[in-house]
């Protein structure tokens, strides 16, 4: 079979929807113009646990504008069916104006529905509740945690007992929230009994069967429109209660309404990466053989639904050890619901990892690069599965060579230059290579252009460029010949984009898709008799720029265009789908980094800036190295904020988020950006899916974190296991 050329995949291209954004013309939720719209604004609770007693509209109802005020006293009871495929953590999801309670601080309890943005907010600010408060219970270290699930190998405790060297380290974690550039928003149309959303979300099935569940309706009676999604960083991997509310509002009103979250409401209206109280106990032999680690977790989640994340799958297959024991606690807590960000779970619990695989090294004086070969696996511990691909030892390799590891002084306070003190530090990352069933439709038209369709989302990474990358390839056609939508649930169907399976799962249903029409035109071509290829074997047939040829003979040929015309064919259409991986899995199949990163540190005022970081990656075959580089910078980027700035600060008084702003919860500007480099190991894995990918997305921040407080380590001799590292800390 004669291979399709690649042209497309591999290029660093531009973005294809690049010029609608940086133009303002790529409409996102809150700027669909829907003829008739109302404004719905969110009455929020001002206590953190408690019964509303009594609810005063009345000065909301008489102003100017107002609509409706909705709340628990007059809303309709909504079926609320039970919908766990839509990332509803398991518990009892919240049932807005449906009961007096108040389960945390800014719970919704009214929303004011008025003709305009002013006067629905002077609407909410004229709503009295009063309530009936409880103390809340938000303080993750004072709670008392659930029952813990576990995980083990081997003996963890006789391991530790007869290790040489023990470590016995606690770490805390602040809570993150995503805080996106788009907020989250919601415009609602009722067409009878049929709803319209367009919604800022990362799964448009996943809303579109949540308000299905939630109202009562088939599925095919909801659609859900997201054509961009101005970030989200797993912000939107669920559908959260204001949807519900604008839906509510709309057909409570009978007209479009829209329901935009401010920033503060962002804190508490969508969820959050939550914190952790970690405790690792590691011991090794002298030369630094791991023997046993056991790890405690606390969680955080909310009194109605338990999140979990996969925090402890890099403490079981990071590293080879035969004792590893886990404890995974939940701890239930008056807040609102945790959701997955950026390298959930992996970035947790690869901060503690690394971490202490550093410290472990400094105790036996060993370099940790080489701390960590000493303890590179054959197989995944975790399962005895062999790797598909696992390249660490060259991210390690290359990484140390082009960041110039060779000059970080091994002991701590070894380098200063002037007031600063400057640290270098590495670590590892893992993050499990994930993938679901996916389709796409392809149509190739009688002019020779393309049209591909599946409900996926772009948040950010570059969907839209990737697989119409993919879809050129596999035609046979330039880049500009294809188009490709995305964001419409009455697309074929796709998973939620997040977890790093996007590439893996939607671009194989669109190669899958893509193949399949090549194919059908060149069985058409071959079987044609006026067809310049009449007879050829249709596996000798490639095509390159909407022609068909035979390789070793291009002027043997004809272009789609002709063939189709010949035929009186106005298109040829098929569904492309992706089954996902194999059940049950033959491989361990994970994306890996080294990232290494140099920090000077005040020495008189404790103020961290990071110099310089570089990421070398094994994430399989890259798509795109353009739009590669936009992932890795900005993981390293989001890295930076959870290491030294990221802190969601609670008033456990009445549970109010006291920094619920951009003024007060700091990430990342230009100003603490450094020298940033990515590297990609070549190579591709195809145990992982069709196209050889292995995910990025997520990888890419896993590992960065504790890469600088490695480095702040080795720069000021202090060891701080509390994130994010402030100056305090340091003096």
């Amino acid at each position: 079979m004669s291979p399709q050329p690649q042209a497309a995949v591999g290029a660093p291209l531009s973005r294809v929807d690049g010029r609608l954004k940086v133009t303002g013309k790529a409409v996102y939720a809150a700027e669909h113009d829907i003829e008739g719209a109302v404004h719905a604004v969110l009455v929020d609770a001002s206590i953190g646990r408690g019964r509303i007693t009594s609810l005063d509209t009345a000065a909301a109802e008489k102003a100017a504008g107002v609509l409706r005020v909705i709340s628990h006293r007059n809303a309709p009871k909504l079926p609320y069916r039970d919908n766990a495929g839509s990332n509803n953590p398991p518990g009892h999801r919240l049932r807005v104006f449906q009961d007096d309670r108040v389960l945390f601080h800014g719970q919704p309890v009214a929303v004011v529905v008025a003709t305009t943005l002013e006067a629905a907010q002077h609407g909410a600010s004229l709503v009295e509740v009063r309530y009936d408060g409880e103390q809340p219970s938000t303080d993750l270290t004072e709670a008392e945690p659930g029952e813990p699930a576990n995980y083990a190998r081997g003996d963890a405790e006789a391991g530790l007992r007869s290790a040489a060297v023990r470590l016995d380290l606690t770490y805390q974690l602040a809570r993150n929230h995503h805080n996106p550039m788009e907020p989250h928003a919601t415009v609602a149309r009722w067409d009878g009994n049929k709803l319209t959303v367009w919604d800022k979300t990362q799964w448009v099935m996943g809303t579109r069967d949540e308000l299905s569940a939630v109202f009562g309706l088939p599925a095919e009676s909801v659609r859900v429109i997201n054509p961009f999604v101005g970030g989200g960083f797993g912000s939107g991997l669920r559908c959260w209660p204001h949807t519900v509310v604008a839906a509510l509002a709309a057909r409570e009103t009978g007209r479009p309404a829209m329901l935009v979250l401010s920033r503060r409401q962002m804190y508490f209206g969508t969820g959050f990466r939550p914190s952790y109280a970690y405790r690792l106990r590691l011991g090794s032999d002298r030369r630094g053989r791991l023997n046993a680690a056991i790890h405690d977790m606390d969680a955080e989640t909310s009194s109605y639904e338990t999140f979990v994340e996969a925090t402890g799958a890099p403490g079981q297959m990071l590293y080879s050890m035969p004792n590893v024991s886990q404890a995974y606690r939940q701890v239930p807590l008056d807040v609102n619901t945790p959701i997955w960000m950026r390298g959930p779970g992996f970035a947790t619990g690869s901060f503690v990892i690394e971490s202490a695989m550093d410290e472990l090294a400094h105790e036996l004086g060993i370099d940790p690069i080489e701390l960590r070969l000493r303890n590179e696996p054959d197989e995944d511990p975790s399962n005895d599965l062999p790797f598909s691909t696992r390249r660490l030892r060259e991210c390690y390799t290359v990484g140390a060579r082009e960041f110039g590891w060779h000059r970080r002084s091994p002991r701590p306070r070894g380098r200063r230059e002037g007031d600063w003190l400057i640290g270098m530090g590495m670590a590892a990352g893992v993050y499990h290579s994930g993938s679901n069933a996916a389709e796409a439709r392809v149509r190739l038209d009688a002019d020779g252009t393309a049209l591909v369709e599946t409900a996926a989302s772009d948040m950010g990474p570059g969907t839209y460029t990737s697989q119409t990358q993919v879809a050129a390839d596999a035609l046979g056609l330039t880049v500009r010949s294809v188009t490709f939508r995305l964001g419409d649930s009455l697309y074929p169907p796709t998973p939620p984009h997040g977890g790093s399976q996007t590439m893996a799962s939607v671009g194989s249903a669109v190669l899958d898709g893509c193949d399949k029409v090549r194919r059908q035109a060149v069985k058409l071509a071959v079987e044609d008799r006026g067809s310049p290829l009449y007879g050829v074997a249709a596996d000798d047939v490639v095509v390159r720029n909407g022609r068909l040829h035979v390789p070793g003979n291009p002027a043997r040929g004809e272009t789609y265009k002709s063939l189709l015309a010949r035929n009186n064919r106005s298109h040829l259409e098929v569904r492309g789908s992706y089954g996902g991986p194999s059940r049950p899995g033959r491989h361990s199949i994970s994306a890996y980094n080294a990232t290494f990163a140099e920090v000077a540190v005040d020495a008189t005022l404790g103020l961290v800036r990071v110099r310089r970081m570089l990421g070398v990656y094994d994430a399989g075959r890259v798509i795109s190295p353009k739009l590669a580089d936009s992932q890795a910078i900005g993981g390293m980027v989001g890295g930076i904020g959870q290491a030294l700035l990221e802190h969601t600060v609670t008033d456990h008084r009445d549970g109010r988020i006291v920094n619920a702003n951009l003024a007060d919860y700091l990430v990342p500007v230009n100003a603490d950006v450094p020298d940033v480099e990515a590297i990609y190991l070549n190579g591709e894995d195809h145990e992982a899916d069709p196209l050889g990918v292995k995910g990025l997305g997520e990888v890419v921040l896993v590992g960065v974190a504790p890469a600088i407080a490695n480095a702040v380590f080795n720069a000021t001799g202090r060891r701080i296991r509390e994130l994010p590292i402030t100056a305090e800390a340091l003096l």
